[in-house]
């Protein structure tokens, strides 16, 4: 077990814990956390009151998607078939309207269902199990480019959501039965005599062992037992067809047997890399990137006897003295969606229009159900370029300057340039580029924004050291630099005039959002 940590729990040290294991929280929400004391606030943590306001989307009800889907391939089959009166010209061009049409409520229902999912992470009541479905998203990643089904990848998360915290045997065996990833990964076209080998080494490279910790025939053999898996896609329904399963003798790891693809999972946990490769990329991704050899060793048999329980290698890690270091402390930089979630806990708001988020988030690289492949996005370092760090700086006016008191002349300085700046970079990608400026233009122009009344009141903005104290705990939940924070004052005290308006408060906001210690969690 990893050394706990011994020193006095302090705000700092609970802030940290919810940006790591979560999105942040605005200065209430730390005291909260903190006034728990530290196991107490991992425990809440690791088992959350969930809140049931949050419904999905309608569309998602099994129910209907799937009466969808069936009326869906009806239509298709009747317009393969002879129509009287119909030319084949007239029925081709008729399933080429019906499938852009398809296509066109696809790419609807996948942005509602991304802006649904952000809105759960800031409001579910358990930032760690979304914190965590964000995590298995990227770990079993999976892309609405090639799976097309919004009803699909909703399924998909619903299933991380419920196996966030808990045995990853049990989420891994149901991967294999998972809609999505059998698109993505081609294993519904997978039959005797023709295996296909994708899910095969992915769940063996990326999912369970780690590159280096099986062979090519391993893959070859493990392939065969993964065939036979159909997906009917007009219920969503996924089966075994027996009749097209390699019920032969496979040998894997030095076992044989007439393996199918749980028999295959089950042997795979077998290998000592089971108990390492994932405690190995949690603590890349709650800690530090570079997991030290001797931590892997002591989380590996914590997750081997627990029964590879996430939420025990979780706990353990959260309370291990190496994670409050100060070195990991605002060591890690921010991924998009951590970055556009913890901006919106810490100012106080209720999230962001639709349209603007959908928009953002392919200005920063990270657009959720849409990882770049199966390996997920890249972490770390690679979230920060020159074009992606001006646009952060550029959704941090947006979202400040660009509604500051509210008014139509607020909006039309600093930050409504800034928008447009936005919306034309998502004009140039072409006619859905267009489509979606025109959507966050709308939509911005009807967002109230940050309440600086809560977050700078009155009385606060007499004095231009204590309003930036103050808003530095906020954004910063830490000490940002005597000299960083000279530069606050100095711009405080030059914007105090007669009267510290909401906007000289939204514009020392976005200045301190601006800054490259605010890009680390």
């Amino acid at each position: 077990m990893l050394p706990k940590a011994t020193t006095p729990w302090t705000p700092t040290e609970a802030a940290h814990l919810m940006r790591r294991a979560g999105f942040g929280g605005s200065p209430a929400e730390v005291a909260r956390i903190h006034a728990l004391g530290r196991v107490e606030a991992v425990e809440a943590l690791l088992h959350p009151a969930e809140n049931p306001s949050l419904a999905a989307p309608s569309w998602t009800r099994p129910e209907r998607w799937r009466e969808e889907g069936r009326e869906r391939f009806e239509k298709m089959r009747e317009l393969r078939e002879a129509v009287p009166g119909m030319t084949e010209a007239d029925r081709e061009k008729a399933r080429r309207e019906a499938n852009q049409q398809f296509q066109r409520t696809n790419r609807q229902r996948q942005a509602e269902l991304a802006a649904w999912w952000f809105d759960r992470m800031r409001h579910s009541g358990s930032p760690l199990r979304e914190k965590m479905v964000l995590f298995w998203h990227d770990h079993f990643a999976t892309s609405a480019q090639k799976v097309r089904d919004a009803g699909l990848l909703f399924q998909q998360n619903e299933l991380f959501r419920k196996h966030a915290l808990g045995d990853f045997r049990q989420l891994t065996h149901a991967v294999l039965w998972d809609p999505a990833m059998m698109l993505y990964l081609d294993t519904q076209s997978s039959r005797k005599g023709k295996p296909n080998e994708n899910f095969a080494r992915e769940v063996m490279e990326l999912f369970t062992l780690g590159e280096g910790n099986y062979t090519e025939q391993d893959i070859h053999e493990a392939a065969r037992a993964f065939t036979g898996y159909k997906l009917d896609r007009r219920t969503g329904e996924v089966f075994h067809a027996r009749r097209q399963w390699d019920g032969g003798e496979k040998t894997v790891f030095g076992k044989t047997a007439n393996f199918d693809g749980d028999g295959l999972i089950d042997l795979l946990f077998e290998q000592d890399a089971a108990a390492r490769h994932l405690p190995a990329k949690l603590w890349a991704y709650f800690v530090e990137d570079e997991p030290p050899a001797a931590v892997v060793k002591e989380l590996g048999k914590t997750f081997r006897e627990s029964g590879f329980r996430v939420d025990a290698v979780l706990r353990e890690i959260f309370l291990s003295k190496v994670f409050y270091d100060p070195s990991v402390i605002r060591g890690q930089i921010k991924s998009p969606v951590q970055f556009l979630a913890q901006m919106c806990q810490e100012l106080e708001i209720d999230g962001l229009p639709d349209a603007y988020f959908a928009s953002v988030s392919l200005q920063l690289g990270q657009v959720l159900f849409m990882p770049p492949n199966v390996a997920g996005w890249d972490w770390g370092r690679a979230w920060i370029n020159t074009n992606t760090l001006l646009s952060r700086y550029n959704v941090a006016g947006v979202v400040t300057t660009g509604s500051a008191d509210g008014s139509a002349d607020a909006r039309g300085t600093r930050g409504g340039e800034e928008a447009e700046e936005m919306m034309m970079a998502g004009a140039e990608q072409g006619q859905g580029g267009r489509m979606l400026a025109r959507l966050v233009q709308r939509s911005m122009r009807r967002w109230d924004g940050p309440d600086f009344e809560t977050i700078a009141p009155r009385p606060l903005r007499e004095d231009p050291e204590k309003l930036v104290d103050a808003l530095v705990e906020r954004f910063f939940q830490g000490d940002p630099g005597e000299k960083q924070r000279a530069a606050f004052i100095d711009y405080a005290q030059s914007k105090k005039g007669v009267i510290f308006t909401n906007h000289e408060v939204a514009e020392l906001c976005h200045l301190m959002m601006s800054t490259p210690q605010y890009q680390l969690c």
